[in-house]
């Protein structure tokens, strides 16, 4: 079981959405490379990055910023937003990201994802950010007609690290993860499935290690982590009492 802090990217600075809105984002430090290595020293085992900016122009647009973030830690980095082509994950497996997450062409090139996961084993993950159900792609700003199950089905046998599911209603909202369609889809599919958007407090991580989500491989903590309504010391002991990896 991973916790992974976020860092979502626009114009250099490290900022939370509210509901995948670029036009409502908090600046929450100014220097996401001192941000990350926080993250490191408060204990946590894995960073997750989203290069905002770059999901909507389709390309990398905070690469400065994510490699100054590499060069400052020594925990592994997963990496989406703007992960469009098999040059764009050779490029960032190569600057030392961990894992690439492959979201809008997830849904538009599938043959992308399968291509790139069995080149790179183990280093490849989808994202899939729902909103009412169906996935939101390019930054959030497009609603596709296909559902979060449908296209992870796509996905089984191709040898995807994990599916990393976001109800975009909830993200940056602190409402609490919609565990309902989370852990649905974690149970539909043999791909490890990671929680994420609107996780809000000490009780999303008590639901995260419940039984009934057994299946799911982690959480991502944005907003909570910053305005202080999760405690980072008092989660990550909480999974490693429970035998959970943190």
């Amino acid at each position: 079981m991973i916790l992974f802090p976020a860092i979502d990217l626009k114009e250099g600075l490290a900022v939370r959405l509210e509901q995948g809105d670029m036009a409502r984002a908090t600046v929450f430090h100014r220097d996401p490379a001192a941000q990350a290595q926080a993250f490191e020293t408060q204990g946590f085992q894995y960073l997750h990055i989203v290069d905002l900016d770059g999901a909507f122009a389709g390309k990398p647009v905070n690469a400065a910023a994510v490699e100054r973030i590499l060069e400052s830690i020594g925990i592994p980095v997963q990496l989406g937003g703007g992960v469009r082509d098999m040059a764009t994950v050779e490029a960032w497996l190569g600057k030392g990201v961990d894992r690439v997450i492959i979201g809008t062409a997830a849904v538009r090139n599938p043959v992308l994802v399968m291509d790139a996961a069995k080149k790179f084993p183990g280093q490849v993950a989808v994202g899939l950010d729902a909103r009412d159900g169906r996935v939101a792609v390019q930054g959030w700003a497009e609603i596709s007609e296909l559902s979060a199950l449908d296209i992870a089905r796509r996905f089984e046998d191709a040898g995807v690290a994990a599916i990393i599911y976001t109800d975009v209603s909830r993200d940056g909202m602190l409402k609490g993860i919609n565990w309902e369609a989370t852990i649905a889809l974690a149970d539909s599919i043999s791909i490890p499935v990671i929680a994420s958007g609107g996780l809000a407090s000490i009780g999303d991580i008590k639901a995260l290690l419940s039984p009934r989500a057994k299946k799911l491989a982690g959480a991502i903590a944005g907003r909570a982590l910053y305005d202080g309504r999760l405690d980072a010391a008092e989660a990550l002991k909480l999974i490693r009492d429970t035998g959970a990896a943190a």
